[in-house]
């Protein structure tokens, strides 16, 4: 489990393909306090470490991964938002994020508001995922509100701290991002479906 608070943002240091699986090894400045097996959410995506060198440590992810997330768009040198899981008994100062990415969604806008920013999003609604208006939701791995909620759209507004402690500066339209549904809410979808 996470929180969507990004602790660090890391650097693709090499990417290899085997199989239908690739592995990622990213430069990240906690490396040194990592152990294997850990799980470690990249760009909102949880994936478990299989290796560990110097500063640099390597995950792998599967093709479910791969098709349902923006890591096969990644390159070597782009910045990844990272997160370790959240301990026990520590606030939960973001939402309560899985780690597993319901889909991606395109970046559609960016308006710069005298220091502050608001990123639109469209996605594919026959997911059946919704937004509401002041919920939470997760874009590569950011615990945000939603605000203009709509059937296959919404924004968020990021304060300065968010758009330079993350990759969000590196955002464009077009931008493909990852997005996790607030789990409450799937559940509640999930109920009412019935």
């Amino acid at each position: 489990m996470f929180t969507g608070i990004i602790e660090s943002v890391g650097f693709v240091k090499n990417l290899k393909q085997e199989g239908e699986n690739l592995h990622i090894t990213i430069e990240s400045k906690f490396t040194h306090e990592l152990k294997i097996d850990q799980s470690i959410a990249h760009n909102g995506v949880c994936l478990t470490i299989v290796n560990i060198k110097n500063k640099e440590y390597t995950v792998t992810a599967i093709k479910e991964t791969l098709d349902k997330s923006n890591l096969k768009f990644i390159k070597v040198g782009d910045e990844i938002n990272l997160e370790r899981a959240m301990i026990l008994g520590a606030r939960l100062d973001g939402h309560i994020v899985q780690g597993h990415v319901d889909q991606t969604a395109v970046c559609t806008n960016i308006i710069e508001e005298n220091g502050s920013w608001v990123f639109s999003f469209e996605y594919d609604n026959t997911y059946n995922n919704i937004t509401i208006e002041k919920g939470s939701i997760t874009i590569n791995g950011v615990s945000l509100t939603v605000v203009n909620s709509k059937k296959n759209s919404f924004s968020v507004a990021i304060i300065p701290y968010t758009y330079e402690f993350t990759n969000f500066h590196t955002f464009k339209k077009g931008t493909v991002v990852n997005v996790e549904f607030d789990v409450i809410g799937k559940y509640v979808a999930r109920l009412l479906e019935k």
